[in-house]
């Protein structure tokens, strides 16, 4: 029996998974360090390993050479959207945020 694609459903629920996990760590990471430094951190991790995974797809290093502005592109993109999204969802909840973080 041939394995089955894994679902959009299944597939957002990994996602999701890994996100909660990289957060629950960051938030470790935090209560030792700045959130900034950790936020800084994160992006500095993201940046490393999305570079592997571009130098991944090309067999030479010209075919590498050749994909770094279609990829360099498309994690700026992604990330302008992500953000984007995630700064306005803030706002919809700034007060109950804000009010958790100046209780601590």
């Amino acid at each position: 029996m041939a394995d089955q694609p894994l679902s959009d459903e299944e597939l957002d629920e990994i996602y999701r998974r890994m996100i909660d996990l990289f957060i629950d760590r960051a938030n470790e990471f935090a209560e030792t360090n700045s959130q900034e430094n950790v936020g800084l951190a994160l992006l500095y991790a993201a940046a490393r390993f999305n570079a592997h995974v571009v130098a991944q797809h090309g067999n030479t290093l010209e075919d590498y050479e050749k994909d770094l502005p279609r990829a360099r592109s498309f994690f700026r993109g992604q990330y302008q959207e992500m953000l984007d999204e995630n700064l306005e969802d803030y706002k919809t909840t700034f007060t109950r945020y804000a009010n958790f973080i100046k209780k601590q």
